[in-house]
């Protein structure tokens, strides 16, 4: 006879494992390699949490979901793969601490550490492969993308050293190199032939996948530390002048600014058909309409939100340096459901049928699921 306690215990591991099927993915940071930040399937208005995992330092991180496995990183320096029920599969040791999220590339996951090497690690195992070797420390993602024989893989990632790499995913060879002015904090994003960041020197630059040269160069002013999000001609970002931004990538021209009040921008944006939404340092999520700039709402939280959103189901999903994991409704902006986590959430979710994962600066990894 099975005690009720463990018959709630199965079916809790089985709610996770469904949750985290082999057809689920959430294999780069942002969901898609043009960061848009947006999520299929269904999502219900309250969630229960389902798993969390303890690591040994702050989770920056975010975490990326491909093959049944859960991969993100820690301040401890080890990159961790997790089971759908939360358990250690492996983990993975690094120089120094780890802020930037893991990327999937079939059978390899790559991840940045401070200690300025990109590493690659067997997906199934941990077993190391190569590192690449940048001059300073890496806190974006890198962004897997076929190469345009469509041969090879390749991985592109912004380094501290002020300059964009891109890497064989294979052998950890470099293809090539692109240099700007200021650190590359945010993860390049790839939009067909085009790679689309921003700088901390104030430029969002749209350079050659085939090769790495210069396409636009489009004037911001002000450092751009978050990730930029693609959608046809259009890119959108905030910025530490306290604006979002949207720039026509074809006319390489500001289409649009929005500034609510004087409050950086460290989050980055999720892109719904007719808004986006995006945290700010103001305490608020801001959501704007993305024809003409305008704001439709603001939600107030109690802390920064360094945390970017995900929209999911006509909902979004942000955490707050207040301690909590936020649900608002997309339409409205009202509040749906939260989770007080008493710690502050920078890591931005994940989501994948369902299963919400999160880090935050307590050292732990959650996962949230349906009631």
């Amino acid at each position: 006879m099975f005690s009720r306690r463990l018959v709630w215990a199965l079916g809790a591991a089985l709610v996770a494992a469904g949750a985290v099927g082999a057809h689920a993915a959430w294999p780069v940071f942002r969901g898609t390699p043009r960061h848009t930040g947006t999520a299929a399937g269904k999502l219900p208005a309250k969630l229960k949490l389902a798993w969390k995992f303890k690591t040994g330092g702050p989770v920056l991180s975010s975490a990326v979901v491909d093959r049944g496995k859960v991969f993100i990183g820690s301040g401890d320096r080890f990159l961790y793969a997790l089971s759908p029920a939360g358990k250690k599969l492996w983990s993975y040791k690094t120089g120094a601490e780890i802020e930037a999220p893991p990327a999937v590339a079939g059978d390899v996951v790559a991840v940045g550490s401070a200690d300025g090497f990109l590493y690659a690690v067997e997906a199934a195992t941990g077993k190391f492969r190569w590192k690449y070797k940048t001059d300073d420390k890496i806190l974006g993602a890198a962004n897997p993308v076929k190469s345009p024989d469509g041969k090879e893989t390749w991985f592109v990632v912004g380094s501290y050293d002020s300059r964009v790499h891109c890497v064989n995913a294979a052998t950890g060879k470099p293809i090539w190199t692109y240099q700007t002015d200021n650190y590359v904090n945010g993860t390049p994003a790839v939009s067909g032939d085009d790679i689309v960041f921003g700088g901390c020197d104030g430029m969002l630059y749209v350079i050659s996948l085939a090769s790495g040269t210069k396409r636009k160069v489009i004037e911001i002013q002000d450092y751009i530390a978050g990730t930029v999000a693609v959608d046809g001609n259009r890119a959108y970002l905030g910025h530490y002048g306290s604006e979002v931004v949207c720039a026509d990538l074809q006319t390489g021209k500001v289409a649009w600014t929005y500034k609510d009040r004087g409050f950086p921008y460290f989050s980055s944006p999720a892109l719904a058909a007719d808004r986006l939404v995006i945290g700010g340092r103001d305490k608020r999520v801001h959501c704007i309409n993305r024809a003409d700039g305008k704001g439709v709402w603001a939600f107030r939280t109690r802390g920064k939100v360094d945390s970017s959103p995900v929209i999911c189901d006509g909902k979004v999903l942000v955490g707050s340096e207040d301690g909590r994991l936020y649900m608002l409704g997309l339409g409205d902006g009202k509040e749906l459901w939260s989770y007080e986590i008493g710690a502050a959430v920078n890591s931005s979710p994940a989501v994948s049928d369902g299963l919400v994962i999160v880090g935050a600066q307590d050292g732990t990894v959650y996962a949230f699921a349906a009631r």
